[in-house]
C-alpha cells in the first residue's frame, strides 16, 4: 500500500518504466507485486533500512503478515500503518496514532466495515484486488475489536459463518446503527447473540432510536423481573407474540435462535434446545409459532438461572445510547434498577432530554444504587436541561467515579430542585469522582458555585474537562482555580475549553505550583487578551510549566499566540528542560517566518525526546517555502502534525472568532 507521494501512490496502476521512480522505488513495488513469489522469509530477511523503507509500498495483508516477524527483529510497522491511513484520508489529514497497534486497528476497522459491506471508497476501488479476498477478510477479523452491525449480515450464516467465530473470540464492542425489526431481521439478532452471548464482546453502542432493540438487550441479560410497565411497553410493540401464553412455558430463556442456525452447522453443537417436546404437547394447537418468536417470547420471561448446556448470557459492562429519546428512558428507567453487570452508561441526543426523564433516571439509579450488587462507577448524560440536575445525578449515585454531562443551558432550572441553590452545601458528602466533564452549551453562568460545590467535596479527583462556562462581565474564572488549587491537588488532568482565563494569571501560576499535572490543556481561553506585556506573561507561565516533572502534553491551541511563539521554545531551556512529548498549538495564527523562527530557537534548545507538534489550522500557506523549511528544520526533533490552510476560506472563521 503506497503512502508516500501521489506518483508513487499510482505507481502500482502504472508502468514503473513510465514514472518517475528511483531505483529503490522500483524494486519496493516489485516486492509488493510479486511478494508471494519471493516469499516470507525472503523480505524479513533484507537489511533492516530496506524493510523500513518497504513498509510504506506493502499491502494491508502483507503488513500483517509480516508484523510479528518483524517485531522479533525490534522493527515496528508503525510507518506502514500510518501510511495506509495517509492514503485513506489524504495527506492534509493529520493522522494521530501513536502506537503500532492503533494504528493497525483503525485500519483493519475502516476497510473491514467498507469490505464487508460492500461499501464505495476511493481507496477501496484502488487496491479491490488485495482487499475484497477471503485472506483480508480473515487477516482484519482476527484483529478488530470494534464491529458495527448495519445493513443484514446474512452472510455470516453462511458462506463466511468462519468469520463470525473469529469474531466472536475479538470483537469488544458491538454497535447496532440500524433499527431492526425483531420478527423480520432474524439473522441480525443471531449476529448480535453470537457476539454479545458466545463472544467477548462487553460494551454495546446503540445508535438508532429503537427502544424494542434496547430491551432485547438488557432484559436478555442479568434482570431478574419484568416491571408492570414494561411488560406494558413490550405487550404494545409485540402484538403479534402473546407474552403471558407464552411466558409459563418458557422456564428458562433459551437461544431459539442458534438452535434455528446452528442445526445447519456440523461443527457446531447448539448450545441450548427449547423444551421443544413440552411446548408441543403443551401448545399443540399453536404448533407452528415460529421458534424465533418464542424465543423474544422468552427474553421477557422470569429466569431462575442458567441450566447444563445453556447458551451463556453475555454481561455487558458498557451501555451507550446515543440517540436517546422518552420511550428510551421509559425502557431503561424500568430495566435499571436490575442492571448489577453495568459498569458505564452512556446517554446522548441532539436535543436537551426533559426533566421528567432525567428525574426518572435518578430515581432508577438511586435504587440500583441502593443493592450492594450494583457495578455502576461512570455515567455521561448529554444534554441535561439545566444546571441543577447534576446535583440531582451526583445524589442518586454518590459512588460514582466517573461523571460527564452536557448542560444545555446553565440556567438553575427550578429552584424547588436545588437542595442549596447558589450557595455551598455544607451537608454534601465526600465523593469517590475521579474523572468529572461539565460542558455548557449555551448562554452563561450566574455563579460557578454548582460546579465548585462539587469539586470541593472531590479530593480524589484526578481528571476534570470543563468547556464552555462563561461567566457575566466583570466577573472571573478565578474562584474555579482557586479551588482546584486548594481542594484537588491530586488533579493530573486539567482540560478548560472556551473558559476565559486572561485575568487569572497569578491563579494559574498558582495553580501549577500546587499540582503536579500530567495533561494541561487552555484551549480557547483568550489567555494573551488583556496580558499587557504579552511575552514577558507567557515567559512566566512557560518557566512554571518547566518546573513540572510530571507534564507530558501541553494544549494551548486556538489561544492567538501567533507572533510570541518563540517564547515557547523556552520550554526546553535551561538546566531542566520540560519533559514534554505532544504540545499543541494549532489555531494559533502562526505565520510562516514565526514558526520558522520558533524552529531556530528550538534547535538551538531541543526537546530532550522527540515532540509530537500539533501545527494544524495555521496559516502555512502564506509563504508555503518558509513554512516547509521551519517543517524541516523542525524534522529532527519533532513529528509535525499539519493540515492544509486555505487562507481565501479559511480567514473567516479565524476572524469570527477573535
Amino acid at each position: 500500500m503506497l503512502a508516500m507521494g501521489d506518483t508513487a501512490r499510482k505507481a502500482d496502476l502504472i508502468n514503473p518504466k513510465d514514472a518517475c521512480l528511483t531505483l529503490k522505488e522500483i524494486c519496493f513495488l516489485a516486492v509488493r507485486e510479486h511478494y508471494a513469489a519471493l516469499g516470507f522469509e525472503a523480505v524479513i530477511d533484507l537489511p533492516t533500512p530496506l524493510i523500513k523503507g518497504l513498509l510504506l509500498h506493502l499491502t494491508v495483508c502483507q503488513l500483517d503478515e509480516l508484523q510479528p516477524a518483524l517485531n522479533k527483529r525490534g522493527i515496528s510497522t508503525h510507518a506502514g500503518w500510518i501510511g495506509v491511513l495517509q492514503e485513506m484520508r489524504g495527506l492534509n489529514h493529520a493522522i494521530n496514532f501513536h502506537t503500532e497497534e492503533e494504528a493497525k486497528h483503525e485500519v483493519m476497522r475502516i476497510i473491514f466495515t467498507l469490505v464487508f459491506y460492500g461499501y464505495t471508497s476511493q481507496f477501496v476501488q484502488k487496491n479491490i484486488t488485495h482487499l475484497n479476498t477471503p485472506s483480508f477478510l480473515l487477516a482484519a477479523a482476527k484483529c478488530i475489536k470494534y464491529f458495527l452491525l448495519d445493513t443484514p449480515v446474512e452472510s455470516l450464516t453462511s458462506e463466511r459463518r468462519h468469520l463470525l467465530k473469529l469474531l466472536e473470540k475479538g470483537i469488544r464492542t458491538v454497535c447496532v446503527s440500524k433499527c431492526m425489526d425483531l420478527s423480520d431481521r432474524k439473522t441480525d439478532l443471531y449476529v448480535l447473540h453470537r457476539l454479545l452471548d458466545h463472544g467477548v464482546a462487553k460494551k454495546v453502542v446503540i445508535d438508532v432510536k429503537c427502544s424494542l432493540m434496547l430491551s432485547w438487550i438488557l432484559l436478555n441479560r442479568g434482570s431478574q423481573f419484568v416491571s408492570p410497565e414494561l411488560r406494558s411497553l413490550m405487550q404494545r410493540k409485540m402484538a403479534t407474540c402473546n407474552l403471558q401464553a407464552y411466558s409459563a412455558i418458557a422456564d428458562r430463556a433459551s437461544c431459539g435462535l442458534c438452535i434455528k442456525t446452528a442445526a445447519s452447522e456440523d461443527h457446531v453443537v447448539p448450545c441450548k434446545r427449547l423444551k421443544l417436546d413440552c411446548v408441543e404437547e403443551k401448545e399443540a394447537g399453536k404448533a407452528n409459532l415460529d421458534v424465533d418468536l418464542k424465543f423474544l417470547c422468552q427474553t421477557f420471561a422470569p429466569r431462575e438461572g442458567p441450566s447444563a448446556g445453556a447458551c451463556p448470557w453475555g454481561q455487558i459492562e458498557c451501555l451507550e445510547i446515543r440517540k436517546c429519546v422518552s420511550d428510551t428512558f421509559t425502557v431503561l428507567n424500568n430495566a435499571l434498577p436490575t442492571c448489577f453487570f453495568l459498569r458505564s452508561l452512556t446517554l446522548h441526543s441532539i436535543t436537551s432530554f426533559r426533566d421528567a426523564d432525567v428525574l426518572g433516571l435518578a430515581k432508577a439509579l438511586k435504587t440500583l444504587t441502593e443493592s450492594c450488587r450494583s457495578s455502576l462507577t461512570e455515567l455521561s448524560v448529554s444534554v441535561l436541561p439545566y444546571a441543577g440536575l447534576l446535583e440531582f445525578l451526583l445524589d442518586a449515585n454518590p459512588h460514582l467515579t466517573s461523571l460527564h454531562v452536557e448542560i444545555q443551558t446553565a440556567m438553575l432550572g427550578s429552584r424547588l430542585l436545588m437542595r442549596h441553590p447558589g450557595a455551598e452545601d455544607p451537608d454534601m458528602p465526600e465523593l469517590p469522582l475521579q474523572k468529572l466533564s461539565v460542558k455548557v452549551a449555551e448562554l452563561q453562568l450566574t455563579d460557578l458555585h454548582f460546579i465548585t460545590n462539587v469539586l470541593r467535596h472531590s479530593p480524589h479527583l484526578t481528571s476534570l474537562h470543563i468547556a464552555g462556562m462563561r461567566l457575566p462581565t466583570g466577573s472571573s474564572q478565578s474562584l474555579l482555580l482557586r479551588t482546584l488549587s486548594g481542594s484537588n491537588q491530586l488533579l493530573r488532568s486539567l482540560h478548560l475549553e472556551d473558559v476565559k482565563l486572561s485575568d487569572c494569571l497569578p491563579e494559574i501560576l498558582n495553580l501549577l505550583r500546587n499540582c503536579k499535572l500530567e495533561e494541561l490543556r487552555l484551549n480557547d481561553c483568550r489567555l494573551l487578551e488583556r496580558w499587557s506585556d504579552k511575552q514577558e506573561s507567557l515567559h512566566q507561565l512557560v518557566c512554571a510549566m518547566r518546573t513540572l516533572p510530571s507534564l507530558h502534553t501541553l494544549s494551548l491551541a486556538q489561544n492567538r499566540i501567533a507572533k510570541n511563539v518563540c517564547v515557547l521554545a523556552d520550554l526546553f531551556s535551561g538546566p531542566s528542560p520540560s519533559p514534554l512529548k505532544r504540545l499543541n498549538i494549532s489555531s494559533n495564527f502562526i505565520l510562516p517566518a514565526e514558526l520558522l523562527e520558533f524552529s531556530r530557537r528550538l534547535r538551538k534548545h531541543p526537546p530532550p525526546q522527540r515532540l509530537t507538534l500539533d501545527l494544524r489550522k495555521n496559516p502555512g500557506d502564506r509563504d508555503p517555502d518558509t513554512w516547509s523549511s521551519a517543517l524541516h528544520r523542525l524534522q529532527p526533533f519533532c513529528v509535525s502534525l499539519v493540515e492544509g490552510w486555505s487562507s481565501s476560506t479559511t480567514m473567516a472563521d479565524y476572524i469570527s472568532n477573535m
